[in-house]
Formats: structure tokens, C-alpha cells, sequence
């Protein structure tokens, strides 16, 4: 508990204290005892336990923000203490019992949502204090903040890494459990890249930054959870506005209760009771406070946020939380997303050179380029891999000290989504798929094999082609069972690559539909076809890495990036963001949204329902303050924890 929460429990316990002992003193001296003197006894622990109330109160009719909660509770326990002063019945116990179960109600609602922050918090627990710099031998601690990019940073075991970087010494594995939801460490060493927000856990680690603190990973996850709040869902919003007017509109409906029923028995030559008009009219007001609806709809959300976040799914906002719940068609990108994105050179046919000189010139034509296929490239040569008369992999020559030589390289260009065209040693080389060799003129030889295909052409000629492989995800096929059963009935994959590694991958996972050999471009314009064939209340969620799927993932009704650690581009283009690869993390989002949703509902539909209860019987004068307290405080409790139930995801797990 925060000392505020330990001040309010205190504060409701001798509220309650001297309540009961008041009214067993009445009950022994009622008689003879004045009625002023008890009036002014009751409220000591009326103010005790209310003060703030009727400030708040004040303060909401000064700044005319008149209709709220405390205004309500303000009106409804100071009319009831008049009434009782004026009738002299000494019944003063209802008033103060309303205000104290009411602060019951609000230290509990205040407790819930502070346990929801601490778990998010606990979660979310990433923020480093301190980056640990090397000056004159010994280590400084200093605010990351103060670190510029390219400074060399010390790691201990046990710290958070403070900013993102490069490992320059060092073997030790990460707990990236607060980012991905994963408990299995990773295992970095030299030349690994490495985010912020992990912890350290084993050996030294030396680091050279690549960002600034404001710009690394850690500080643009709390920036996303923080501001998901501001973000509201359509629920939200229709609880905000129904309270706007809600409230007013039943302080109208309480007045008249007061006044046009004494008024129409006045004029009928009856007795008004305005007393006992003017004590329904209270009633009615504790009974009508939205305090359920107004608390634990945005504490639903709050919740689902939180508990999605612990399992490395964040949600920017609980707008795309509801949206991702009403998810029936999912689109995915396939290298990254449904595969390993790691891709080898498993063959090379129709060389018409030596293998390893055909490789030689793709690896150099693909120097400057950063595309995990053109790395496959490099890779192979490097490492010297060889290849069988067939075209077949048989393993590695010894090439120890072999390197890519830019000096061999010019007038390099790249040709988007077909490949690129360089000089290598004065040769003009040109590396890409087939639309590339028909855009050259150059007559290529199709491959019966799955994968990729890069074709080769040399000074104009044919060369042969290179056969490139991905590989499916473990868990990709699963991940595409457990969206079926999420309630997901369409899956469609969008690709680059050739149609049949894209219909081979689908098959193989069991993905309805593909689109194959699409430009970023044609992603977006597939994405809109699919967005006008989908159901009027149904959303589309795309599912990509985050790079080059940015466009998409912005066009979709929710865009997902998948294994987002660490990817700027993931986290500001997307709505959602899985922070590791596995691709069953897409299902268990929606069951978080779908288990959110049904809480707020839950919600709405119990307080409104028991609110017109007694509401009614509130008018008719069945119900009492007793009622009253329960239609209020009573409902805001059971809606506050069921609210809080959306915090539980393991059971959601697969």
C-alpha cells in the first residue's frame, strides 16, 4: 500500500469506528441527548471519513464540472444528514455509512489499479539507472543519457544493458525474459548486436553504443506502453460520453423525483411528505453513480494491456487491443515472419564457370547490399562453401583469410525487388530473380527446385543461377492451427519471393491463400483488396517484420510486427509488437484481446443491468440507502475485479 492508501485505510477505520459506537450510544441515550448535539457527534466521523469528497465537490462546481461521482455522493449524504436534522429522527448512521462504504469502494479501486501498474511495472521493469563507462582504469556510473553513440560501455553480470550496441569482448548470455516473454536465455559474444532493457547475466560484457538512450529500444517500449492509455478503444469512448450525459440527466430525473410528486399530491389536497420524497430522490442519486462503468471499463483495458505485455506483447493502445479481438483474416509476410529468415546457397546449377568463381562474382556484385539473401551470398563465398557436379552443398574448402575487396566493385546499382547490376573487376554482373534477366535480355534457365532462385549474368551472358533456401519456423505451423482456433478464418500469405517457394511454404502450413513475387508496393495494393472483402465488422490484421513490411503494416487495420526486438522501424510502424519470433504469439494477442473484450462486457452489461434495478426500485421507494450503497459501491467492487481478471494470460497460453 502507498502511505496515500494507508492514510484513507486509517482515516475509513475511525470513520467506522465512531460510527458504530454513535449509534449504540443513541440507542442507550437517544432521549436524552439533544438532537443538535448528535447532529454535531455524526459528523466528526462523517468529515472524518468524507472531507475530500465535498472538496472535490466544491472544487468540480467552482471549475462547472459539476456532474460527477463526488458531486453525486456530495448532494446524496449531506441531503440525508438535512432530513434527518430537520425530522429530528437522529437517523444520521445512513449518511456517514454511505460515505465510508463509498471511500471502501475507492481504496479498493485504488489499490486494484495500483497492483495492475506494479505488475506492469514489474514487467516492464526495463529502464537502466545507469551506464557503467571506463575512464582512467576505473568504472564511472553515469545517466544513460550522457552516453554517446560509439562510446564504449562495461556490462556486469547481473546489469542491464543501458543502451542498444555492439559486443566489442565478451561471452555471456541475456535474460530478455522483460522484452519477450521468454525465460530461455540468449547467448551473445563479439560482434553481436544487443538491446537495451536485457539483463546481463553471466559474464563481462564490453559494448560500443550505436544510439542514443532516447532513441534505443528500451526507451521506445516505455514510451509505447506508457502512452497506450491515451489511445482509447471504441467501449472507452462510448463510457466516457454515456457519463457526460448520464449524469446530468439523472440529477434532472432525482430533482424531479424531489419535487414533482409532493407537487402533484400538493395539488390534489393531499399531504406532499416532501421528506420522504426528497430521501428517494438521495436514494436515487447514490444508486445512479457510473462509478462500475467509469472505473472498470478503462481498468479492463488497462489490465489486458498489462497482461499482454508480460508476454511480450505490447498493444499501443487498448483501441487496437479491441480491434486485434475482432481479427477473422490474418496476412503474413513469409521470410522472417513464417520462416527463419536465415537463408543459405543449397545449389548451384547451370554454372557455366567454376562454382566458386561464379560465387566470387555474385558475393562482390552483392557487397554493399544488406538483404539477408545477398548476405547468403557473401556468406557462401567467404566461408568457401563447395558444391558437387550436381550443384549439390558437400561441405567447406579451407579459404582461412578470405575477404570481400570493395576496390574490385564499382558503379553499383540496385534495381528494387529485382536485384542488382555491378562491375566486378570490369565485368558488368548482374544478380537477381528472372524479372531482372528479362529486363536485361538475358535468357535465364528456370530451376525445378523450391527456394529462391538468384540468376547470374555475366557482360550480358548467362551464367547459371544460385538456389537459396529459408527455413519454416518450428513453430510456424502451429502457430497457423492456434489462429483457427482464436477464430481466425482466413490466412493469406504475402511474398517476394517466387510463387512456388510461397505455395510450397503454405501447403506445408497449412495457409489458405498466397500471393507470390509482390513489390512492397503490391503488398499494400493486396492489402486493400483483401481489406474490401473482409466483413463489415470484421478487421484485418497484417503480420510482418517491421522493415521492409512498414507500408502494410500502417494500411492494415492492425499491423503486427513480428520478432520486433530491437527494430525501430517494427515499433513505430506497427500496432502491435511481438517482441521475439515465435509466431503462435499472434493467437495468444487475439485470445488476450478476445478475454478483454468479454471482461468489458461483462462489466457493462452487469453495472447497467443492476443500476436500472434499483434504480426503479430506488423511485418507487422500495430501495433504501442500505440498496443504494450496494447499486454503487458493491457493483464498482465485483466490476473492479472482474476487471482485473484480464491481468491472467497463463491459462491463455498453448
Amino acid at each position: 500500500m502507498t502511505k496515500k492508501q494507508k492514510k484513507m485505510l486509517w482515516r475509513i477505520l475511525l470513520a467506522a469506528v465512531l460510527m458504530v459506537a454513535l449509534h449504540f450510544a443513541v440507542k442507550q441515550w437517544g432521549d436524552s441527548i439533544h438532537e443538535p448535539v448528535w447532529f454535531l457527534l455524526y459528523l466528526i466521523p462523517y468529515l472524518t471519513v468524507g472531507y475530500d469528497i465535498l472538496l472535490k465537490a466544491f472544487k468540480g462546481i467552482r471549475n462547472k464540472q459539476v456532474f460527477d461521482e463526488n458531486f453525486l455522493m456530495g448532494v446524496a449524504t449531506v441531503g440525508a444528514i438535512a432530513i434527518a436534522l430537520i425530522n429530528k429522527s437522529g437517523e444520521y448512521t445512513e449518511a456517514v455509512a454511505v460515505m465510508l462504504f463509498y471511500q471502501i469502494g475507492e481504496l479498493f479501486q485504488s489499490y486494484a489499479v495500483g497492483k495492475s501498474r506494479k505488475n506492469i511495472s514489474a514487467l516492464m521493469d526495463i529502464r537502466p539507472d545507469y551506464a557503467n563507462i571506463e575512464r582512467d582504469g576505473e568504472l564511472e556510473q553515469v545517466d544513460p543519457d550522457e552516453v554517446e553513440p560509439g562510446s564504449v560501455i562495461v556490462v556486469r553480470p547481473g546489469e542491464k544493458i543501458p543502451i542498444d550496441g555492439v559486443v566489442l569482448e565478451g561471452l555471456s548470455t541475456l535474460d530478455t525474459s522483460a522484452l519477450t516473454g521468454e525465460s530461455v536465455p540468449r547467448e551473445v559474444r563479439a560482434e553481436d548486436e544487443v538491446i537495451s532493457g536485457c539483463i546481463n547475466l553471466t559474464g563481462l560484457l564490453r559494448l560500443r553504443t550505436t544510439k542514443e538512450f532516447g532513441e534505443s529500444t528500451v526507451s521506445k517500449i516505455l514510451d509505447m506502453v506508457e502512452n497506450a492509455s491515451s489511445k482509447k478503444s471504441k467501449s472507452e469512448a462510448f463510457i466516457s460520453r454515456f457519463a457526460r450525459i448520464y449524469t446530468p440527466a439523472v440529477c434532472l430525473c432525482a430533482l424531479a423525483l424531489a419535487v414533482l410528486p409532493p407537487l402533484f399530491f400538493l395539488i390534489r389536497g393531499m399531504a406532499p411528505g416532501w421528506g420522504d420524497w426528497v430521501y428517494r430522490a438521495l436514494t436515487f442519486l447514490v444508486i445512479s453513480c457510473p462509478c462500475a462503468l467509469v472505473i472498470s471499463i478503462p481498468l479492463s483495458f488497462f489490465a489486458g494491456i498489462g497482461g499482454a505485455s508480460r508476454e511480450g506483447v505490447l498493444v499501443k493502445g487498448s483501441n487496437y487491443l479491441e480491434a486485434l479481438s475482432k481479427a477473422k483474416t490474418v496476412a503474413f509476410d513469409k521470410t522472417g515472419t513464417m520462416t527463419m529468415g536465415v537463408f543459405e546457397v543449397n545449389g548451384i546449377h547451370h554454372s557455366s564457370m567454376d562454382n566458386d568463381t561464379l560465387l566470387d562474382y555474385a558475393a562482390h556484385a552483392e557487397i554493399f547490399s544488406t538483404h539477408p539473401i545477398a548476405r547468403s551470398i557473401q556468406k557462401a563465398w567467404l566461408e568457401g562453401a563447395v558444391f558437387l557436379g550436381d550443384g549439390e552443398p558437400a561441405g567447406k574448402a579451407d579459404v582461412s583469410g578470405r575477404k570481400l575487396d570493395k576496390e574490385r566493385v564499382s558503379e553499383v546499382r540496385e534495381i528494387g525487388g529485382n536485384g542488382i547490376v555491378a562491375a566486378v573487376d570490369g565485368k558488368q554482373v548482374a544478380v537477381g530473380n528472372a524479372k531482372l534477366m528479362k529486363s536485361l535480355k538475358v535468357d535465364y534457365i528456370d530451376c525445378h527446385h523450391v527456394g529462391t532462385i538468384v540468376h547470374v549474368a555475366i557482360d550480358g551472358s548467362y551464367a547459371g543461377h544460385l538456389l537459396i533456401s529459408d527455413i519454416v519456423k518450428p513453430t510456424a505451423k502451429d502457430a497457423i492451427a492456434t489462429l483457427r482456433a482464436a477464430g481466425v478464418t482466413r490466412t493469406v500469405m504475402l511474398t517476394g519471393d517466387a510463387k512456388a517457394v510461397g505455395e510450397a511454404v503454405a501447403k506445408e502450413l497449412g495457409i489458405d491463400e498466397v500471393q507470390a513475387e509482390l513489390l512492397p508496393g503490391d503488398k499494400v495494393e493486396a492489402v486493400e483488396k483483401l481489406l474490401t472483402q473482409k466483413g463489415e465488422r470484421e478487421v484485418l490484421a497484417f503480420v510482418g517484420d517491421g522493415i521492409n513490411d512498414a507500408p502494410v503494416l500502417t494500411r492494415a487495420d492492425v499491423g503486427v510486427a513480428m520478432g520486433a526486438l530491437g527494430s525501430d522501424a517494427a515499433i513505430e510502424a506497427a500496432d502491435v509488437v511481438l517482441m521475439d519470433d515465435d509466431p503462435r504469439k499472434i493467437a495468444l494477442g487475439i485470445r488476450i484481446a478476445k478475454k478483454c473484450m468479454r471482461i468489458v462486457y461483462e462489466n457493462i452489461w452487469f453495472a447497467i443491468g443492476v443500476k436500472l434495478i434499483c434504480l426503479v426500485l430506488g423511485a418507487a421507494g422500495v430501495a433504501n440507502m442500505w440498496l443504494a450503497i450496494f447499486a454503487d459501491v458493491g457493483v464498482m467492487v465485483l466490476a473492479v475485479l472482474n476487471a482485473i481478471r484480464a491481468l491472467a494470460t497463463k491459462n491463455l497460453r498453448v
